[in-house]
Order: structure tokens, then C-alpha cells, then sequence
């Protein structure tokens, strides 16, 4: 292959599209401006593919004849408006990775559900016995599954920032969940850019392909009805009986694409609460379109086990049930996790606001939550918006200073209910690590 290829990142994106570059042929570069973490710098050592961290070197990388992205760089960043400037083409590692392989494309897309979605879609294929992988935002990478094994189907999570990066690649199902405000500091357009940036999912799609989505959607159905759209849309609702796709009816779920509807009664459901009864649905079209058989969805929707810090219940102590939703980073998806509660909440909030607008959540904090704990550094904004909605409100710095706190509030049939509604940056290092001290805490009483 002539031209040197740049990889901007080394994280399991880039690393993943390296790896593949080099089995290809290509002449490789990778490049990033923090340090590489060993495992990834293993990688690339034992396939000796060239790298450089803490530095971008532009003399190299301005002679590209193609850049590889991480979505996790600005498009705005200095050094990607040079490689703009040269006229440079700048695509995602989902886009390179899609180049190399025949296999059906379902991509899932949305603010909030996709990973549960993503993770019930792939469940559904797998327990059909079908040959396929799962990647794109979660797990491994898309191009390192092509490159290490390539599979006749892909379930791919894809984020706005890896559909920006996207220009050819067709999404054979493309599935939307849901669209909140998220992310809106990455867009010049603000919400315009975002959701134009989540359309991209069908944008290269044929008569032969499907979009599924969600048309009780405040912002997806207005925006389906303007658009155009060559490919077949499979709408699902609890509100109201679309022609195709799926809704809910005397208590079961519904699901039609041709002629004998798919059935199945709600209490059925591994997963319970109303925004997963819309993923349920989602990912129960996005199996049928792949024509596997009524009796493997009804199985896989009843035997699924959700993601950890979702929703994940870690224990029950002296009656009290402990609930890790670390992976709420926004107010939307708190708002799901508070709908689906029936029992009075001692609630963990905070962490780094990311311009949330609380508002929304009012009503049920009002009706619903007895305690706000907050574990953040700057609690201002929480304590602003539901300090006077609750007679207990306390401010911790750690896990285990919060959870013990929760356990001295909370009594006999209380859900305590870490749903931080913020990013973790000020405590953790992640979600997943606030995830884990969360139930490290609750395991110690």
C-alpha cells in the first residue's frame, strides 16, 4: 500500500485500527499526545508498528496520506484543523475497519440505551447461534475483530463522535434509541450538529436496509418526519400502534415486520422499567430483521443479564436494596433510573456537571427520593435545584463516606441508589471506577 497512514491516539480505537493497518499492508504511524497505556504499547511493540506518545510530531503526521482519529479528539483540536488545511482525509476506525470486511452492520445509536441495547441485540444473534461480534464504543475495538477474526455480523455501539468519522460505511440496521441533549460543547451547531451527527447511521443505507427508532422520541420523530429515508423504518412506542415495528399491548410486547406478530408478556422481560421495555424493543426488531426465530428472542429477552454500573443491583442488606447506576452520567438517564423505582430512594448524585439542566427532575425526586447524599467536589448546582424538595441532604467525598451515610438514612424497603447524573473526573477515574468503590462500600457493612 503506498502513503504512510497516522493514527491520532493509542487507546483500544486506535490501536485496534493499527493492528489492523499492518496486517493490510499499510505503512503505519501512531501518534499521542498523552502516555500510552503498557498494554496497548505491548501491542504495538510486539507487531512493530511505529509510535510515538506524550507528542504529536507534525512534520510526520502532515504527510499522511490518511488520518485515523480517536473520537475522543476535538474536531476543533489545532493539530486536526492543520491536517484539514493540507486536505487531508480524517476518518474514524469504524469507517477504516468497515472497508475490510462483507459482514452485516448493526449499528446502535442514542444518548441513553445503546449499551444495554447494543449488549441485548448481540445476545439475541449469539444465542441464534449466527457468527458475530460485538464492538465499536464497547469492548474491542470493530477493526481489531476484523483484523483477528472477521464475523458474518457486527453489533456495533456507535457514539456521535465515531458516526462523524463515518463517510462510506453502510449500517445495514441501524438502530436510534433516543436523542438529549449530550455532548453539546463538541458541537459548533450545538443540538442541530448532534442530531445531524446521529442521522449519519443511515445515511449510506439501501432499500434492502432497516432503521429502527423510537417514535415517542421528543426530538427523533420530528426529525424522522422531515427527513428522507430510502431504507425501511420500523418504529417502536408505548404510546401508540405504529403500522410495523413494535409497541406494547394488554401488557405484552409487540413486534411485527411481516405478516405473524411476535409476542410476549412484559412480566416476562429480564429487563423491568419503561426505558427498558423501549430497548426490549429496539433490539427484539433488530433480531427478527435478522431472521432469527421467535423462540430465541423470547428466550434471550427473558434471560438477559444487564451491564455492570447499569442499573445493577449489588445487594440487599437488613432490607435495604443497593443499586450501582455509575454509567448515569446525564440527566436523562437519571431520570430513567429514578422512573423505574417503586420504593422510597435514598439517592448518590454528583460528581463533574456536565451543563445538566435538573429541572426535569424535580417531580420525581419530589415524589420519589427521602435523601440526596452527594458525592462530588462542587455540589452548588445539586443542592440549588433539590435542596429544599428533600428534608435530608448531606455532601460526602468518598464512597465509603456516602454509602455509610446512606445505610444510616435508609431503612427496611429503601432502594439506596448510587445515579451520579455527572461524570466522575473530580473523585474517580472513571465510572466504572466509581462503579466498583460503590459496591466495594456496600460489600463492607
Amino acid at each position: 500500500m503506498s502513503g504512510k497512514l497516522v493514527i491520532l491516539g493509542a487507546a483500544e480505537s486506535g490501536v485496534g485500527a493499527a493492528v489492523l493497518a499492518k496486517a493490510k499492508g499499510f505503512d503505519v504511524f501512531v501518534s499521542d499526545q498523552g502516555s500510552i497505556k503498557k498494554e496497548y504499547k505491548q501491542e504495538l511493540e510486539k507487531r512493530k508498528i511505529a509510535f510515538e506518545e506524550n507528542m504529536h510530531t507534525a512534520a510526520i503526521i502532515l504527510e499522511a496520506k490518511e488520518v485515523i482519529k480517536s473520537p475522543g479528539i476535538p474536531d476543533n483540536a489545532p493539530l486536526i484543523l492543520k491536517i484539514k488545511e493540507k486536505g487531508i482525509p480524517i476518518i474514524s476506525e469504524i469507517e477504516f475497519a468497515a472497508r475490510f470486511t462483507n459482514a452485516k452492520l448493526i449499528g446502535v445509536t442514542g444518548t441513553n440505551g445503546k449499551t444495554t441495547t447494543t449488549l441485548l441485540t448481540y445476545h439475541i444473534l449469539k444465542k441464534a447461534g449466527l457468527n458475530v461480534g460485538l464492538g465499536g464504543n464497547i469492548g474491542k475495538s470493530f477493526a481489531l475483530l476484523v483484523a483477528e477474526k472477521d464475523h458474518d455480523h457486527y453489533v456495533l455501539e456507535l457514539s456521535s463522535f465515531q458516526l462523524d468519522g463515518m463517510f462510506r460505511t453502510r449500517i445495514n440496521i441501524a438502530v436510534m434509541t433516543n436523542i438529549t441533549p449530550d455532548h453539546l460543547d463538541r458541537y459548533s451547531k450545538g443540538m442541530e450538529g448532534y442530531i445531524d451527527s446521529k442521522f449519519r447511521i443511515t445515511q449510506n443505507q439501501t432499500a434492502e436496509d432497516a432503521f429502527i427508532y423510537c417514535a415517542d422520541d421528543a426530538v427523533t420523530e420530528p426529525e424522522v418526519q422531515k427527513r428522507k429515508f430510502i431504507s425501511n423504518l420500523y418504529p417502536f412506542s408505548i404510546k401508540k400502534k405504529p403500522p410495523k415495528g413494535a409497541w406494547h399491548e394488554n401488557d405484552q410486547l409487540i413486534i411485527q415486520i411481516n405478516q405473524t406478530p411476535f409476542t410476549m408478556f412484559l412480566e416476562e422481560l429480564a429487563l423491568q422499567g419503561k426505558h427498558n421495555l423501549y430497548n426490549s424493543m429496539a433490539a427484539g426488531i433488530a433480531g427478527r430483521l435478522s431472521d432469527v426465530r421467535k423462540s430465541i428472542i423470547r428466550e434471550s429477552l427473558a434471560d438477559f443479564q444487564n451491564i455492570e454500573h447499569r442499573l445493577e443491583f449489588v445487594a440487599r442488606v437488613h432490607g435495604i436494596d443497593w443499586i450501582n447506576d455509575s454509567k448515569a452520567t446525564n440527566v436523562n438517564s437519571t431520570w430513567y433510573a429514578l422512573e423505574s423505582m417503586n420504593r422510597p430512594v435514598v439517592w448518590i448524585v454528583g460528581g463533574v456537571d456536565k451543563g445538566n439542566d435538573y429541572t426535569t427532575l424535580a417531580n420525581l425526586v419530589k415524589e420519589k427520593v427521602k435523601a440526596i447524599i452527594c458525592l462530588g467536589k462542587d455540589n452548588k448546582k445539586i443542592k440549588k435545584a433539590f435542596g429544599s424538595l428533600v428534608e435530608n441532604f448531606y455532601e460526602t467525598a468518598s464512597a465509603t463516606e456516602a454509602v455509610k451515610r446512606a445505610y444510616a438514612l435508609a431503612t427496611q424497603g429503601d432502594v439506596v441508589l448510587l445515579s451520579p447524573c455527572c461524570a466522575s473526573f473530580d473523585l474517580f477515574e472513571n465510572y466504572e471506577d466509581r462503579g466498583q468503590q460503590f459496591k466495594k462500600a456496600v460489600k463492607a457493612l
